[in-house]
């Protein structure tokens, strides 16, 4: 696990050529404030919608707000790049909504008016924000559940108003969480290609596969790629910086289900409409036009490429989770057994790939498996007189393992979750019964976390069914996943062909929102 982002920095460090100058020079500083001012939108607009969304479903009491608390996490399974082409066609030139504007108002031509343009860094913010804030929506809300009621009521009762408390006790007592769930969406953000592809906003991600593919020169793809992990390192120390001494305890003088504060009047339907719309936005209107196409539009070329894609799609998700869980479970149970720190090292150390961009990732898979496939083929040529050609790069071997770098850290969390909840005098009984080590994980701890084990192949599959910059780079000639035959029919402009696809991978997305909807608390103390 430790391979692909050793040989990114090795590469970035070991160029002879003077590309990182000529980078520099030309068009990195473009790449870095692209993708700063990318992060810093999307940060903003994630924490308005999610934190806002987070305080009136725990707090208070409007129409629909029993609904609200999961569908709120419905955007989850929109993936960017797909709500990006829905809203291209539906906000562009020749769209339903200019279309509309110029019937009404007689306009004829873009002269006449103007409109704000989809394809720019502020459509890439929008598109982004409203699939990545439940990320902080989810940890935001268990925050606000958790905190302490009678400090509130305090509040109230020195002359806070409502605003005021939120602001200065409540927001300030959630940060920690507020801050996890901002990381993640950072990190999704930076790992995004599809989105900021498609609307041409040039960001270091879609520069490492200008680098590479345009200019021919991997090691300038891995040195910006380097340049991304420090990103990824400030994001993480800013997370832990979050939460340094952060230490909130309850009193225990409220404990219990707390009645909801009850709305009146238009404040009510305030509450819905704000709740509402980054639902509708984020999820049922691009989920309604998805089915439209997918059902009314799509060619039958488009769907006979669809089943094949879909596939090869289940077939690279089924193998990474079935790799992934394994591996988590030989980790997790080696951690269990010999809890010292060298083993908890390399066990954080093994899942370290979740943190780092698809694409930079991808440039640490294939480099050393093209060597290995060099290597094997030089030998065979001089003892053997045959040649082997690929084995391992541009195959189905190298997106799998490029998956279970990525997703690993998915399933471990999950894996240890669940044997955290077994006590070890389990353990020691079956021991005493002449059971070894595997035996006792076979017998008796596989079957009581099958839970925890159903949790992580999901996690795994469904975001192999979703990955794309990964995909794209590793995935052999010819071989189209549901993911990359989205994109290719997004960037040709046919989008009703692309619909069947993206509706294939939001309806595999639901799964984890699902299943974070029946465990987020209910309940406020």
């Amino acid at each position: 696990m430790a391979i692909p982002v050793a040989t990114i920095v090795i590469l970035a460090m070991s160029s002879s050529d003077d590309i990182w100058a000529h980078l520099l020079s030309t068009v990195l500083p473009e790449y870095v404030m692209s993708t700063i001012g990318l992060m810093v939108g999307v940060a903003i607009g994630t924490v308005i919608i999610g934190v806002g969304t987070a305080w009136l479903v725990s707090t208070r009491d409007f129409p629909a707000r029993r609904i609200f608390e999961w569908a709120l996490l419905l955007p989850l399974a929109m993936p960017g790049y797909v709500i990006a082409f829905v809203y291209t066609d539906t906000l562009e030139f020749a769209g339903p909504v200019q279309g509309a504007l110029r019937e009404l108002f007689g306009w004829s031509s873009p002269r006449d008016y103007w409109f704000p343009e989809i394809r720019s860094l502020g459509g890439a913010i929008a598109m982004l924000s409203l699939v990545l804030y439940p990320y902080i929506y989810l940890t935001a809300r268990t925050a606000f559940l958790e905190q302490s009621v009678t400090l509130l009521e305090a509040g109230r009762s020195l002359g806070r108003g409502p605003w005021r408390n939120f602001l200065t006790l409540a927001v300030p007592m959630a940060r920690p969480a507020i801050i996890v769930g901002l990381t993640l969406a950072m990190m999704e953000t930076l790992n995004d290609f599809g989105t900021v592809d498609f609307f041409a906003v040039s960001t270091m991600t879609a520069g490492i596969f200008d680098v590479w593919f345009n200019m021919n020169s991997i090691a300038g793809a891995a040195q910006i790629a380097t340049l991304m992990l420090l990103f990824v390192v400030v994001l993480i120390v800013a997370e832990r910086w979050g939460r340094r001494r952060q230490r909130f305890h309850q009193s225990g003088a409220r404990v219990g289900h707390r009645p909801l504060r009850p709305l009146s009047g238009s404040n009510r339907y305030l509450a819905f409409l704000a709740c509402f719309l980054p639902l509708a936005l984020g999820f049922i209107y691009p989920a309604a036009v998805l089915t439209n196409m997918a059902f009314g539009e799509a060619s039958s070329d488009a769907l006979d490429g669809f089943f094949s894609a879909a596939a090869n799609s289940l077939t690279l998700s089924g193998l990474a989770a079935v790799f992934a869980v394994a591996i988590a479970l030989f980790l997790g149970y080696g951690m269990r057994l010999y809890p010292n720190r060298v083993l908890a090292v390399a066990g954080r150390f093994s899942s370290l790939g979740y943190a780092v961009p698809g694409a930079v990732l991808a440039i640490g898979v294939i480099t050393p498996l093209a060597w290995l496939d060099n290597s094997v083929d030089g030998f065979a040529r001089s003892y053997l007189g045959i040649s082997t050609g690929l084995i391992l790069s541009g195959t189905i071997v190298a997106v799998t393992f490029g998956y279970v770098t990525r997703f690993l850290a998915l399933s471990l969390g999950a894996v240890e979750t669940g044997l955290g909840r077994i006590t070890p005098n389990i353990d020691g009984a079956a021991r005493t019964l002449g059971h070894s080590p595997l035996s006792v994980l076979r017998r008796i701890h596989i079957p009581m976390m099958r839970g925890s084990i159903l949790i992580a192949v999901i996690l795994v599959f469904v975001d192999g069914m979703k990955e794309l910059p990964m995909t794209l780079i590793l995935r052999p000639f010819n071989f189209e996943t549901l993911a990359t035959q989205v994109q290719q029919f997004a960037k040709a402009e046919q989008f009703a062909d692309a619909a069947p696809g993206a509706l294939a991978i939001v309806a595999v997305g639901i799964l984890p929102v699902i299943l974070l909807s029946r465990v987020i608390p209910t309940r406020r103390q």
